[in-house]
């Protein structure tokens, strides 16, 4: 079983896009919103994902994702629950970790978030100076309940 571990954290200033070495867009929806298994669509750039995560503890939780074709994952977000998120992904190197900052659009406008998957869940890691509270654990942040409640 695949486990991922990941921290989310809110963004408090915009230093990450001078820092960002990669963006992608993202279109991401949600075909179950089922707390216990959450099935998301991404497109992301040109590349289409299924990906199934189960309830976890803490940070770790049950994650499979898999590359679809582009086309099936267009069609596929046509079937998921609203909202669909559109958002702008940046990739920031920081004490070699891995930061993926979300600045979201549409509804969403104004929300950025930060993640960083870890190898452990005692794994020690220093915050980038853009990184805020951490929100690990707190559904309001994940993505499959962004924008539900609007």
């Amino acid at each position: 079983m695949a486990t991922e571990i990941e921290h989310k954290f809110l963004v408090t200033n915009n230093s990450y896009r001078l820092a960002a070495c990669k963006t992608s867009e993202i279109v991401q929806g949600f075909l179950s919103r089922d707390p216990m298994r959450t099935v998301r669509v991404r497109l992301r750039d040109d590349k289409g994902f299924i990906t199934v995560k189960g309830k976890g503890d803490g940070a770790a939780h049950p994650e499979f994702e898999y590359e679809i074709p582009a086309s099936d994952a267009r069609q596929l977000l046509s079937l998921c629950e609203p909202p669909v998120i559109v958002k702008t992904r940046y990739i920031v190197n920081h004490e070699g970790n891995q930061w993926e900052v979300d600045e979201f659009h549409g509804d969403l406008e104004g929300l950025v978030i930060a993640e960083l998957e870890v190898p452990s869940e005692d794994y020690q890691f220093a915050r980038p100076a853009f990184v805020g509270q951490e929100v690990t654990g707190d559904p309001r942040y994940y993505n499959s309940q962004l924008g539900v409640n609007l």
